[in-house]
C-alpha cells in the first residue's frame, strides 16, 4: 500500500466541486500564517479537479488575508476551456472571509513538448556543489516556521541567519530542497517551492514580509530527486519589494519561474 505524503495529506479537499473543503493544520506555516505558495496550491489543486488538462502552466493570486489554522472553504469555477488551454478561478475563504483569490491556466505540457521546433535558453541554473557536499540550512524562530519541518535544505554557503553575522547586503539566495518525507516534485509542489525559501531581502536588513501577489509560471514536468532554487529582488523602495526565484529540476531543467509583490513590514 502506498501512503499518502505529507504534503498531499495537508491539500487533501472534501466535496466533489466546484466548492471544495480542507484544513489548513498549521505545519506548513510561515511565521505565523500559512505560506502563500501552499495556498497558492491548495487553490490550483481545486481547480485542477474541473478542468480538462492536466498541468497548471500559469498561476496568479491575491492576498487578501493571512491563512490560519483551521477549516477553509475553497469555490472554484472554469471560465473558459479551449483546444490547448483551459482557465479557472478559485476562491479559498475562512469563515466567511476571503483569504486568497487565485486564477490559473492549466494544459497538457507533455503534449506540448517541441511545439513549434524552437527553443532559447538564457538562464543558467545556480552554480552549486552537489547537496551532499553541500551545507544544510536551517532557520529557527519564533513563533517558529512549520514548513521547514516538511522540507530540507542544502547550499554552498550559509546565510547571515543560520551562520551568524551581519546581512550581507546582496539579496540573492541559491541552493537545493526536497520533501523531508521522499516525495519527488510536481507541479502543484513548484508552486509552494517558489515562496518556501527565506525572504531574500533580509540580506539588506528587511525584517519580516507579507505577499501581496505572487505570479508562477510552470515551465516542465520537474524530474525526480533535488531542485535548485535561486530567489532574489533587485528593487525595494517605499516599503514595497519585488521577489523572483527560479527553480530547475535534478536534470537542470528550469521548471518554475515567479515574481511576487510584497510589502516589508519591519
Amino acid at each position: 500500500m502506498t501512503s499518502t505524503s505529507e504534503f498531499d495529506a495537508a491539500q487533501a479537499l472534501s466535496g466533489n466541486g466546484p466548492v471544495f473543503g480542507a484544513v489548513l493544520d498549521g505545519q506548513w506555516d510561515g511565521i505565523g500564517i500559512t505560506n502563500g505558495g501552499f495556498l497558492l496550491a491548495l487553490a490550483t489543486r481545486a481547480i485542477g479537479q474541473l478542468v480538462a488538462f492536466p498541468d497548471p502552466i500559469a498561476v496568479s493570486g491575491f492576498y487578501l488575508r493571512p491563512g490560519v489554522p483551521g477549516p477553509v472553504e475553497i469555490s472554484a469555477e472554469v471560465l473558459r476551456s479551449g483546444k490547448t488551454t483551459a482557465f479557472g478561478q478559485a476562491s479559498v475563504s475562512r469563515d466567511g472571509k476571503e483569504l486568497l483569490r487565485a486564477s490559473a491556466a492549466f494544459s497538457d505540457l507533455g503534449a506540448a513538448a517541441g511545439r513549434g521546433g524552437l527553443s532559447y535558453d538564457g538562464s543558467e541554473p545556480p552554480d552549486q556543489p552537489p547537496p551532499g557536499q553541500c551545507l544544510e540550512l536551517k532557520r529557527a524562530t519564533f513563533p517558529p516556521i512549520t514548513l521547514v519541518n516538511h522540507l530540507e535544505y542544502r547550499c554552498a554557503k550559509l546565510p547571515f541567519w543560520a551562520a551568524g553575522g551581519a546581512p550581507s547586503g546582496r539579496p540573492v539566495y541559491e541552493g537545493w530542497m526536497r520533501f523531508v518525507d521522499g516525495r519527488e516534485p510536481d507541479l502543484l509542489s513548484l508552486l509552494m517551492f517558489v515562496d518556501a525559501v527565506a525572504p531574500a531581502v533580509l540580506e539588506v536588513g528587511a525584517g519580516t514580509m507579507s505577499t501581496v501577489e505572487l505570479t508562477v509560471h510552470l515551465r516542465g514536468r520537474p524530474a525526480p530527486g533535488w531542485v535548485a532554487f535561486r530567489t532574489q529582488t533587485r528593487y525595494l523602495a517605499d516599503g514595497y519589494l519585488e521577489e523572483d526565484a527560479e527553480i530547475w529540476d535534478s536534470g537542470g531543467r528550469l521548471v518554475a519561474q515567479s515574481r511576487q509583490l510584497g510589502i516589508v513590514l519591519r
